[in-house]
């Protein structure tokens, strides 16, 4: 029960359905031609398959451990991240000026799909690095850029994001953590941070941390903090990694999951650190990161959800169990039931990976055209990709937990650790509740567009199938389009209360169209299609009613 990566799924899904040539001709990503992709995902395919997978259950029975103020990462993991970063893969989309490949985002995420599908924790590493090239890329000064951005692409440093404190979590306005200016420009930092992934180790030579902190004459709230750039040891003069700063690990958390990610708690005791994007304008700088991060994590949750489907198909077509009502099948996947699950599965990673790797490339057109209409639809698909994709990995690493019974409570079958690992991507990197409301909050300020033009989308797939499956994904397009102006007609306090309902709603159509897109390409995709328009798009309506209810729903009923 090995895993293999999905290139070919990935491939059809650019090529058929999402249209990747557009991408490709573009003058920005010429380079990304089918020969080039091709080149791509088979590479990264057997770095996942190869050097990954064979360390996941090793992280998780062997932690990463704090010894003498130093992280030890779990065994095996220096040597694959070394592979990885050698490879060239931490800086695929990097800007080329800088050592990176300069290829596009929804490349990126097919890489992360399956680096992370392999080995979700030490994949976690690279991932926290890709986000801060980003927001190093677009906020940092020349100096800056010119020391730390090749050595985040290149791997040999690695980066981390230092939001988070014991009383400021999704409250980010709460920070504590002071900045004072020193005499030479740069600045000293104190304070402590919590839940720092990545935030020791010893795979790599340095990191560099970014932490959101407060100047002296920092207003409260989000808009007094400013973003700094705190690396372990100060570069010496050669930019190679000198004196350790003042700051360090104090303590490893235990958790549910990702044993072989170090999630630290940090000490900044007066540590020097460099002002990143301009004083008081951290979260502008930090959003940059934490939007990357967003679209990377959905991509964590899709991918456990799609090894967790693999596992548990493989083990349904091996378990014998009783007779089966279908001739000639003797295995548990002849069951109606078991049936229902991997078909349930096989739905909604598919409608993970559709929204996933359409937010990608929305990022990239945007990125190649600067027309506002792409980066409105990256925006707007951003949060349903977090939430959905997350989602998604918890339900289906449940259900393949089902699908082995017994079994699957047992782990050393490892199925268990698909869920225990997959569980914090619905809380990181801004709860799904979160994402939600930023859903109806920001994303319909621009008076619903981005939301109309995508349900005129899924509207053309409809008419272009006809008949019943076409009938049925333009009803259910037509019942989020009316909640969307429920939406945009009613109160902040309103439209939150049904937030989530109303992203999954989105979520579910859009699954539809995906689906049924792939059928129109491929006949041999349609079951699949007709499965999730029959049997997971009717929860649409029930979805949008109660998303429309409003606050007054949640009324005297012990909330």
């Amino acid at each position: 029960m090995t895993y293999r990566a999905p290139v070919a799924e990935m491939r059809f899904l650019l090529d058929r359905v999402l249209g990747f040539d557009r991408v490709a001709a573009t003058e920005r990503f010429a380079e990304a031609t089918p020969e080039t992709v091709e080149a791509i995902l088979d590479q990264a395919a057997r770095l996942a398959e190869d050097v990954l997978a064979p360390l996941r259950r090793a992280g998780d029975l062997h932690p990463a451990r704090l010894e003498n103020g130093v992280v030890r990462a779990s065994p095996g993991f220096g040597e694959a991240y070394r592979a990885l970063a050698d490879g060239g893969w931490v800086g695929l989309a990097a800007d080329p000026e800088f050592g990176g490949m300069g290829l596009p985002v929804t490349l990126l995420e097919c890489l992360n799909e399956m680096c992370s599908a392999a080995n979700m924790a030490l994949s976690l590493c690279p991932l926290l690095s890709q986000g801060q090239i980003e927001a190093l890329e677009h906020h940092a000064s020349d100096e800056l850029k010119a020391l730390y951005l090749p050595k985040l692409i290149d791997g040999t440093w690695t980066g981390t994001m230092n939001l988070t404190e014991p009383q400021a979590g999704t409250d980010v306005g709460a920070v504590r953590t002071r900045a004072e200016a020193a005499d030479d420009g740069t600045y000293r930092i104190t304070g402590q941070k919590i839940f720092i992934s990545w935030g020791d180790h010893d795979v790599a030579e340095n990191v560099s941390h970014l932490v959101l902190a407060r100047l002296p004459d920092g207003a409260p709230g989000t808009r007094g903090l400013s973003l700094f750039l705190v690396p372990k040891f100060l570069p010496d003069a050669d930019g190679n990694p000198g004196v350790a700063n003042s700051l360090k690990p104090i303590s490893l958390e235990h958790k549910l999951g990702l044993h072989g990610s170090p999630t630290c708690v940090m000490e900044f005791d007066g540590a020097t650190g460099w002002l990143i994007g301009g004083a008081h304008r951290g979260m502008a700088a930090m959003f940059t990161m934490m939007n990357n991060a967003r679209l990377g994590v959905g991509v964590q949750g899709l991918s456990q959800a799609d090894a967790a489907y693999q596992m548990a198909r493989a083990f349904a077509e091996e378990r014998k169990q009783g007779k089966t009502p279908v001739a000639g099948v003797e295995t548990i996947s002849g069951f109606p039931d078991v049936r229902r699950m991997l078909a349930t599965m096989a739905a909604t990673v598919a409608t993970a990976r559709g929204i996933c790797l359409d937010c990608a490339l929305s990022i990239d057109m945007a990125t190649a055209t600067g027309e506002p209409a792409w980066a409105a639809r990256a925006a707007f698909l951003t949060p349903i990709a977090k939430a959905f994709g997350t989602d998604a990995g918890c339900s289906v690493s449940d259900l393949a937990m089902q699908v082995f019974g017994g079994m699957g409570y047992i782990e050393e079958t490892g199925v268990a650790q698909y869920y225990r690992d997959v569980r914090v991507t619905a809380i990181y990197e801004g709860t799904n509740g979160v994402q939600a409301m930023d859903l109806v909050g920001r994303k319909l300020m621009d008076g619903g567009a981005a939301a109309r033009e995508l349900l005129a989308e899924v509207a053309a797939t409809a008419q272009a199938a006809g008949g019943d499956l076409g009938e049925r994904l333009a009803d259910a397009a037509l019942q989020v389009k009316s909640a969307t102006e429920w939406m945009l007609a009613s109160e902040p306090n309103d439209r939150f209360a049904g937030a989530t309902r109303y992203l999954r709603a989105f979520a579910l159509v859009l699954g539809g169209h995906y689906l049924l897109r792939a059928g129109l390409a491929d006949e041999a995709r349609m079951p699949l299609a007709r499965f999730q328009i029959r049997q997971l798009l009717p929860e649409v309506a029930a979805l949008c009613e109660a998303a429309c209810e409003g606050a007054g729903a949640l009324e005297g009923c012990g909330a």
